[in-house]
């Protein structure tokens, strides 16, 4: 089945990953191969209610973009239509539904189709519009890999050498000085990028939120460390959305009181330090984990995400999402894709590594 294509948009929403710009170029390029026009819109969706907000994008307009980190069209976590922040004259903030706006204004703008890249949130947006009769196909992005339905998002990979990358500069000063270094990585409630860099970087204790710990468990692994030679030192990654067994995960409140995941990497280390007295340091990779040029691996999944998005608009496979089943990217409904958290397996094959490797995952 095919449908009458004239004019396309593409929006980032949410976080940013290592990888947008790939997509968006690939959706440019593809799109024009079809004859069609292909439109950025800034901000998620508050570019449709500027009045510039929402510009042409060529070959010209995209040329150069694969390697660069962040987007082009810009992001943001705070711009869900369907739950819009007023400010009410007494200061206050209510939120109204602008889905139906929203469909208003690309259809005022001839736009035809959307494509959607973004997290769970972001396609959990666009699953809410297309039930509402828009036409649009998701991209999954998110440095997390928390995703169901797709085997990876782009921007993990390079997440992922970029935690690792750090890791192993804090194995030599952690060395010089007999240290325990504990290093904070992003993943929300997923452990992915915890162990998966963690792993990579022959980390001695690895904490995800799959695996509730036991700090005497961490603190053994610790101090066999440091009877194995004559400079012991240990390496902990812990993943953002870690916490102990009865415990729950540590929130930290910014930007106005949003709760947000944070502060687990500061609580480890001082529980090690009070348990065996060595000297420990923190650092929280942050942001770090989400800037810089995309590797190569997720520049071809970012390009071929994009081009395999157009191809869906072409079939009419609207509320779908593009998705990696390898070696094949395949569409998947919406609403399967934003189902549930894909967290890690505790039969993994990664995880059976690290334990075959004698890390220490806290249990």
């Amino acid at each position: 089945m095919s449908v009458q294509i004239r004019r396309i948009a593409v929006n980032t929403g949410g976080g940013d990953a290592p990888g947008l710009n790939a997509v968006i170029r690939a959706v440019v390029l593809a799109g024009e191969e079809l004859g069609w026009e292909v439109y950025g819109i800034e901000g998620s969706y508050d570019g449709l209610f500027l009045e510039d907000g929402v510009s042409r994008l060529d070959r010209m307009a995209v040329r150069g973009i694969t390697h660069l980190g962040g987007t082009i069209l810009g992001t943001t976590n705070r711009g869900n239509p369907l739950r819009w922040p007023v400010t009410q004259s007494d200061g206050t903030v209510s939120y109204e539904d602008r889905s139906d706006q929203v469909i208003r204004a690309l259809a005022d703008r001839g736009i035809d189709a959307l494509v959607a890249i973004g997290g769970d949130g972001s396609l959990a947006i666009a699953h809410e519009l297309f039930q509402k009769g828009l036409k649009v196909v998701g991209v999954p992005k998110t440095i997390d890999n928390d995703l169901a339905a797709t085997n990876l998002t782009f921007g993990f990979q390079t997440a992922v050498e970029t935690a690792t990358d750090a890791i192993d500069r804090l194995h030599s000063t952690a060395q010089a000085h007999q240290r325990v270094m504990v290093v904070e990585v992003m993943g929300r409630n997923a452990g992915w990028l915890a162990l998966f860099s963690g792993v990579a970087g022959t980390a001695d204790v690895i904490l995800i939120p799959e695996i509730p710990y036991d700090i005497e468990a961490v603190r053994e692994k610790i101090e066999s460390r440091y009877h194995i030679g004559r400079r012991g030192f240990a390496m902990v990654v812990v993943a953002e959305g870690a916490y102990p067994k009865g415990g729950q995960p540590h929130f930290k409140r910014r930007d106005g009181g949003q709760v947000r995941l944070g502060g687990i990497g500061e609580e480890v280390a001082a529980e090690i330090n009070q348990l065996t007295g060595r000297e420990t340091r923190t650092m929280v990779l942050g942001h770090l984990q989400r800037g810089g040029s995309p590797n190569a691996y997720d520049r071809l999944l970012s390009l071929r995400f994009g081009a395999a998005a157009v191809n869906l608009i072409r079939d009419a496979c609207f509320g779908c999402m593009v998705a990696l089943d390898p070696p094949d990217v395949l569409a998947v409904p919406l609403g399967q894709a934003i189902s549930r958290v894909k967290t890690v397996p505790l039969e993994s094959d990664v995880i059976h590594t690290a334990r075959s490797l004698g890390i220490c995952l806290g249990d």
